[in-house]
């Protein structure tokens, strides 16, 4: 008994008991039985985190803020990739209550819309869960940190009009994607506030990784479509894009603007600095680390929603027409 409160540090064991206890114990090798604690306590000191994959960038920062505040608060991280898979979430989500995690966090895969069993199950659980990023319908009530996706997307479009650009093209991701929807919502509405027409032929499916953002680029010529500003949903999109538009003489931001969203790092140090969003990464990953441990007080919570700020850099610019000759 002495020895198992000197280990959890109990207020009742003298400092220089715990401290010989703690000599020996690092000396004999011991590591406490967490298996054994978790039963007789209920509780496994293990969050669960599913993402779609850690290659993007912008998981990787939310899982390192994540993974920090679980270090802090001696908490284990089980870390899964769902690989925008609708099928392997759902698997990974009953591995990780067969763990008996004590709380999930889920950046969902995209689904069609209609109800998703695995989401009520969770529900019906009661497992305390925490969204990353937009919250897409079947996931209910349950809360999320989020950023203003549409403001933001607004933004970046109203500062392409802003510049002078009228004939602005869209690069799309998945529509079953709340968040590539939102963002295509803000592009609309900051088209239509602006008084300009839209045009579907300027709308193009671009997917969300560099190589469909280039097909999207190469698509767009082939088609004779001439933009003088191209938004993308992300900024692997964009990137993919630029590097066509590049490859083929096209000068960026001369010729045609370019911009993406997320500020991941290739962002900043592409062949032409680019013009995005800064989603906040690292307080998103924070957000949710906050929800979740008010979520197993026993709390209420309603999720968070942080802003997006611009970062403008050198592949924007002035349309052609602007441009001294």
């Amino acid at each position: 008994m002495t020895v198992s409160k000197a280990v959890n540090d109990a207020k009742d064991i003298a400092p220089a008991t715990k401290a010989r206890i703690r000599a020996l114990a690092e000396q004999m090798g011991y590591v406490p039985n967490h298996l054994a604690r978790s039963l007789r306590c209920r509780t496994t000191r293990l969050l669960g985190l599913i993402i779609p994959t850690l290659a993007n960038p912008i998981y990787a920062r939310m899982v390192m803020a994540i993974e920090q505040r679980c270090a802090d608060t001696c908490f284990d991280l089980l870390v899964a990739q769902s690989l925008n898979l609708p099928e392997r979430e759902e698997q990974l989500i009953r591995r990780m209550r067969a763990r008996r995690v004590d709380g999930l966090f889920i950046a969902p895969a995209p689904r069609l819309p209609g109800p998703a069993p695995i989401f009520d199950e969770i529900h019906a659980a009661g497992l305390p869960t925490v969204i990353l990023g937009q919250r897409p319908p079947h996931a209910g009530t349950l809360p999320a940190a989020e950023v203003e996706e549409i403001t933001a997307s607004q933004n970046l479009t109203k500062l392409m009009i802003g510049l002078g650009h009228r004939r602005i093209a869209y690069f799309a991701g998945p529509n079953i994607s709340t968040s590539c929807a939102e963002r295509l919502e803000g592009f609309r509405r900051a088209i239509r506030e602006a008084g300009l027409e839209w045009d579907d032929r300027l709308v193009f499916s671009a997917g969300t990784t560099i190589e469909e953002g280039a097909k999207a680029a190469c698509q767009m010529l082939d088609e004779n479509i001439r933009p003088t500003a191209i938004l993308a949903v992300n900024d692997l999109v964009a990137i993919g894009a630029a590097n066509y538009l590049l490859d083929k003489g096209i000068e960026i931001p001369r010729e045609i603007s370019v911009a993406g969203f997320g500020n991941i790092l290739a962002a900043e140090f592409f062949r032409v600095p680019l013009t995005t969003v800064r989603q906040p990464k690292l307080r998103l990953g924070d957000a949710a680390m906050g929800l979740m441990q008010q979520l197993l007080k026993g709390e209420k919570v309603e999720g968070v929603r942080l802003e997006a700020e611009l970062v403008i850099r050198q592949s924007s610019g002035p349309p052609p027409a602007a441009n001294p000759a």
